[in-house]
């Protein structure tokens, strides 16, 4: 585990220690975002249908089976053409799989502030970023054409909301394009906020949103303080409370968040949270080796010999 470092303004590890899972759910600031609503997808999906495919192919994006999760999303996009969510999915895809690739969910990663803020290390594999761009522009554009007809379409909210928060973290933490990354973040969040107001469930809709306002809440001081011009908030407490919406009531993203959830509370020096949801994450998917791994970091830093 890092010691904790001076200097660093309120992204010093530990220094201001995240309340536990139970107390974060009554922390009255999330009902500042939430407005008068109490928690991507509900719990089933935005529009309530039930979309098999994507369960199968966020399942084995979880296990790591890339090719088998595109073959699963590709399936769903022939049944259902016009839907954006299949663009969507296929554009996670390619993300999860970049920063599986390199080792964003890990706690040498998260818990390491020159890659956390700095993005990785390595320069940006064309391929891999050509996929994920391309997606997740296809599923822009199918969103905004369908809220065209209807301004308060549940899917197309919720794709916009997926499609400006992942390019958001892409540019972050893979292109290393921070002031890009902000601007994107300042349009989810405002995509996120409309889609809770038709869907009050669509918790999915907080997983890279509470990813970058927790990773802006790490930022030095004096460089939040220039932000806060620019009209970024970002915010640890906030962001980790995103998260735990989305790992308590999210679908196809929960995952997701409890990943991120677990690596923001070992750098919040509560290691029995990121135990628990490593543990049922390792549960879920026992065959994805980060997740084991993961478990056994966490383990060792609640209970180190």
């Amino acid at each position: 585990m890092n010691k904790k470092k001076k200097g660093r303004g309120s992204c010093v590890r530990g220094k201001h220690p995240i309340p536990s899972m139970k107390a974060l759910s009554l922390e009255p600031m999330r009902r500042m975002f939430l407005t008068a609503v109490c928690a991507l997808l509900g719990v089933a999906s935005a529009s309530a249908q039930s979309r098999p495919q994507l369960d199968a192919g966020f399942h084995k994006m979880y296990e790591l089976k890339f090719a088998e999760a595109r073959a699963e999303f590709s399936a769903f996009e022939n049944d259902h053409p016009g839907d954006p969510l299949g663009e969507a999915a296929l554009a996670a895809s390619y993300l999860y799989e970049e920063f599986d690739r390199k080792g964003v969910f890990t706690s040498k990663f998260f818990l390491d502030d020159k890659k956390l803020l700095g993005g990785v290390e390595g320069p940006v594999d064309d391929a891999s970023s050509k996929s994920f761009l391309d997606a997740n522009r296809r599923a822009r554009e199918m969103a905004k054409q369908r809220l065209k007809s209807n301004p308060r379409d549940p899917d197309g909210l919720l794709v916009l909301t997926m499609a400006n928060g992942m390019e958001a973290d892409y540019d972050a933490l893979i292109a290393k394009r921070q002031l890009a990354s902000l601007h994107l973040i300042k349009e989810a969040d405002g995509d996120a906020a409309n889609l809770l107001a038709v869907v009050p469930g669509a918790q999915d809709a907080y997983v890279a949103l509470g990813a970058a306002n927790y990773i802006i809440g790490c930022l030095p001081a004096y460089k939040r303080a220039f932000l806060w011009f620019g009209g970024i908030h970002g915010d640890r407490l906030r962001g980790m409370n995103q998260l735990q919406q989305a790992a308590l009531h999210g679908h196809y993203l929960q995952p997701f968040a409890k990943v991120l959830l677990a690596l923001a509370a070992l750098r919040e020096k509560q290691p029995e949270l990121a135990r628990s949801l490593f543990e049922d994450l390792h549960r879920e998917f026992p065959d994805n080796p980060v997740f084991t791994s993961e478990l056994a970091n966490a383990e060792q830093a609640a209970h180190p010999h």
